[in-house]
């Protein structure tokens, strides 16, 4: 499997890539010998949803818990095969599990021992400009961590400061969700919070006001920014949060000085674009868009929430008129965004010829179109929150039609392609005869959108959460937004 380093590092290479509802209080029932045990949901629905959509988040829920190393915390990038750890998938999965106690898959408690570990270990682990002997650098940490060990997987991984800040993410979710006085909850809080302040985002600015996306011992910064709209997003408002090492006011407005580059109307939805749908959804997982609004959304009459269901929109059109003619697309089959694929290789099929690639930044938007006939769920799953009428068809259209293959105890495996049917040696997945290919792994950063927006969508429970942190709100306001929640008064609840 080509490692997903791709999405963010061949960005710096120069690639393609350029309602709020009341926590609920566990209501747990004492088991014998004074253990916790795990108990139905008490989480105050804002919309039911069918058994299937109630079925994949626990199941995606699951991946996260089975496929984590105990003794260290770290999550996988890619599971059941073998795999360095994701911190991108850490940060989701310390948020999954607090899903997990609400929903009643695990218990509170086995869920605080989980995500303990999982702090201590970033907390403890060696942060130097080593070539090999670091877990991070200056409080940002290494995109892939060896599962055992917890240091840099290997010299062609860079310290990320975007995954870093999914990473964190979660730990900011931890530091909100487990407010309970006992010593258990009480050390989760004091290391979320160490480990956040400890972040030197003035360190990655080597461009001021903009952050580098990542910095090497051999190759030093990368060379170049987060700037214009993507997944990015969240990597400012933390930056701006920061109680120790913020950057500067004019951050978020050199972020989003190019906007106007990919803003426009794409297969009938004009919005802001980014092509591959992760773009659309990371930050998302974590902040309650509606109703806030920054200088450029105030300008355009449109919050970030509904620019990222208008890109959901813009991408079931797409698949709906289907320029590249490929298997399968259609109004509830569609979904485009960075995943695994079939592999490098041109095929002649008939009088044409087609391009089929392994892991890339699949997409289409304003800004480009990368489209190889690879149908990914997360594109789909993960704006549940956004579209639930086009998305929960979709999901189940795809269970239905392609569940043998596509569908594990887990959920949605990362992608499938239903025009490819070459006999060839497989990087990753399988070949089913006269159906197509199906990928054979999970993706933490495919499951971790799915399971959350699910939640999101539900509950509204990990954006509730995450409006009690007081860093994100911070990050926020000094981006310049305002409205909803986060008006005085309008308390997170």
């Amino acid at each position: 499997m080509i490692a997903n380093k791709l999405k963010h590092l061949s960005l710096a290479l120069g690639a393609l890539l350029v309602c709020a509802v009341p926590l609920v209080a566990n209501a747990k029932t004492p088991a014998k010998k004074g253990k916790e045990v795990a108990t139905a949901s008490a989480l105050k629905e804002v919309h039911a949803v069918p058994p299937m959509i109630d079925d994949l988040e626990k199941r995606t829920f699951q991946w996260f818990w089975d496929s984590a190393n105990t003794s260290n915390g770290l999550i996988p990038d890619h599971y059941p095969t073998d795999s360095f750890a994701s911190i991108a998938s850490v940060g989701f999965g310390l948020t999954a599990y607090g899903v997990g106690v609400e929903r009643g898959y695990v218990t509170r408690e086995a869920a605080a021992k989980r995500t303990l570990t999982t702090l201590r270990f970033f907390n403890e682990s060696a942060q130097n400009d080593s070539e090999d002997d670091a877990t991070g650098f200056h409080g940002f940490y290494y995109h892939f961590l060896d599962m055992k060990t917890g240091k840099r997987f290997a010299r062609w991984v860079e310290v990320s400061t975007v995954d870093t800040t999914l990473l964190l993410g979660g730990v900011l979710f931890a530091q909100s969700y487990y407010d309970r006085d006992n010593a258990q909850e009480q050390e989760i809080r004091k290391l979320a919070d160490d480990i956040y302040r400890r972040v030197e985002w003035t360190w990655a600015q080597q461009r001021t006001p903009l952050i580098s996306m990542g910095w090497t011992p051999g190759g030093k910064f990368i060379e170049h920014d987060w700037k214009g709209y993507d997944e990015g997003m969240l990597v400012y408002i933390l930056a701006l949060g920061s109680p120790t090492h913020p950057i500067g006011d004019d951050a978020w407005s050199a972020w989003s000085a190019t906007y106007s580059k990919t803003w426009g109307e794409f297969y009938g939805q004009t919005h802001l674009g980014f092509a591959p749908m992760f773009g659309h959804q990371y930050s998302h997982t974590w902040v309650d868009f509606r109703g806030i609004r920054d200088a450029w959304s105030r300008e355009h009459n449109l919050d970030y929430f509904e620019n990222s269901r208008r890109a959901a929109y813009s991408q079931q059109a797409y698949a709906v008129a289907n320029p590249g003619k490929w298997t399968g697309y259609g109004k509830n089959v569609w979904g485009l965004t960075a995943s695994n694929g079939p592999g490098g290789l041109i095929v002649k099929q008939g009088d044409t010829e087609r391009t089929f690639h392994g892991y890339t930044a699949r997409g289409a938007g304003i800004d480009y179109i990368s489209d190889d006939g690879t149908i990914v769920p997360t594109a789909a799953g993960g704006s549940i929150a956004f579209a639930p009428e086009i998305v929960i068809p979709a999901l189940e259209e795809m269970k239905s039609k392609y569940g043998k293959y596509a569908f594990t105890k887990y959920g949605f495996v990362d992608a499938f392609n239903l025009s490819f049917h070459t006999q060839t040696d497989l990087r990753t997945g399988r070949l089913v005869p006269d159906v197509g290919w199906f990928d054979t792994v999970h993706l933490g950063i495919d499951q971790g959108p799915i399971v959350l927006m699910i939640e999101n969508y539900r509950s509204d429970f990990v954006w509730n959460v995450m409006k009690k942190n007081p860093y994100v709100r911070k990050g926020l306001e000094r981006a310049g937004f305002t409205g909803g929640w986060l008006e005085k008064g309008a308390d997170a609840k």
